[in-house]
């Protein structure tokens, strides 16, 4: 028998609960956790990654966190790499069809998914599924039949696939298969509860329906908000320039999420901190009554800069902020770069090879929107040359310095 002491119920439904928009159906979970706490046997609670974008930001880590209290209260987390899935490409929130990548691609985004993803699981308590797996070696019969166990006018239910046959777009029939596919990894590894975002609601109770058909219990589903990014309108996504990544810097990490509107604060700690439900209605009570929006911002980014470094660096991401932002002033360990005395390098061409920027196109953009400066001088031309000068001190941006110097 396993060894496992679950705790009450009753707790373990608590901390479920925080900032979940859905639990379908909540009483057959209660029932399921109080089976598990019985017999002793975790319960497999699965979350599917989309290997399509490899780079993760807040906005996924509201969903892995939830997986996280799954693996703290003593369950099993079954992270399926969509390596197969990635292939055929998720319609969800797509008014056309996503570009398929190759296996190969989905793999390399898949193990860069989980390595990120260690920053808030336990990796040591994880189990790791390739849907590959099981879903290449299906025949084209087993497809036939499992296509068999749902209907088109279910899948039509699903609002992007209605609105594109509304409006007589095209619709792929490999897209209807990705539900399909999805719901069978559930069918594969026995799922009792699978995770998703708002947006992923239609195929995770796909998945329910297909695990009935292969007569299994059909799982729980449990969805997640989806995180409103730094511009506080759009839901965060790195096109959208509106994100904080798990690989950024602490200062940028710091400074991003001091720069959220003010209605952002509360959403943001109840999704993305462990702040206990007591504080965060303290600091709801200190907004009503007009207290400095800013101070509770500062909280909130030292908690998030802290849960990816730690406090101390969470400390010294704040310091710089309040010298290099609110203090308009240089920080004193910039990056150096050197160049030959009679060297006429275009600033571009630094930025991109200092690393101040991810290309050359970005470069022009800020540059473009004023973001690029030497002292007062905003620089706005992509051709202009590095100024001549001992030193030259470039700032892109409000957080990212260099110190250009010739030998």
């Amino acid at each position: 028998m396993n060894d496992i002491n679950f705790p009450p119920v009753n707790e373990q439904m608590d901390i479920i609960r925080r900032g979940v928009s859905e639990i379908l159906p909540e009483d057959d979970l209660a029932r399921r956790l109080e089976e598990s706490r019985q017999s002793r046997v975790p319960l497999r609670i699965k979350l599917g990654c989309d290997p399509s974008r490899p780079d993760l930001h807040l906005g996924h880590a509201v969903v892995l966190r939830k997986l996280r209290q799954f693996q703290d209260l003593g369950h099993r987390a079954v992270l399926i790499v969509g390596d197969f899935t990635g292939m055929i490409g998720d319609p969800t929130g797509k008014s056309k069809t996503r570009p398929s990548l190759t296996l190969q691609k989905t793999r390399e985004n898949g193990q860069s998914y989980f390595e990120q993803a260690s920053h808030i699981l336990d990796i040591e308590r994880i189990e790791i599924r390739y849907n590959s797996d099981w879903l290449a070696p299906m025949t084209f019969e087993e497809v036939i039949k499992l296509s068999a166990r749902y209907t088109v006018a279910r899948m039509l239910e699903r609002d992007e696939f209605e609105k594109r046959y509304r409006n007589q777009e095209a619709i792929s029939i490999h897209e209807f298969l990705y539900p399909l596919a999805q719901a069978y990894d559930s069918v594969a590894i026995s799922s009792d509860v699978e995770l998703g975002g708002t947006d992923q609601k239609f195929n995770l109770l796909v998945g329910r329906e297909i695990q009935r058909e292969y007569g299994q219990i059909p799982q729980i589903i449990l969805t997640m908000p989806l995180l409103v990014g730094t511009d506080g309108a759009e839901k965060m996504s790195k096109s959208l320039d509106n994100y904080v990544a798990f690989n950024d810097t602490p200062e940028d990490m710091y400074g991003k999420t001091l720069s959220i509107p003010d209605h952002l604060i509360l959403p943001w700690f109840r999704l993305v901190t462990d702040i206990p439900a007591e504080r965060i209605s303290a600091i709801a009570a200190g907004m009503e009554k007009g207290e400095n929006p800013r101070d509770f911002k500062r909280e909130l980014a030292r908690d998030i800069v802290a849960q990816f470094f730690d406090p101390a660096t969470a400390e010294k991401a704040e310091a710089h902020f309040d010298h290099v932002i609110r203090n308009k002033q240089i920080p004193d360990d910039i990056d150096e770069f050197a160049l030959p005395s009679d060297s006429d390098t275009l600033l571009l061409d630094v930025l991109f090879a200092a690393g101040l920027v991810a290309s050359k196109s970005e470069g022009r953009r800020l540059m473009q929107q004023n973001a690029v400066s030497i002292g007062e001088t905003k620089i706005t031309d992509p051709a202009a040359p590095v100024p001549f000068g001992d030193e030259v001190i470039v700032k892109v941006g409000k957080r990212r310095f260099v110190k250009i110097t010739r030998n």
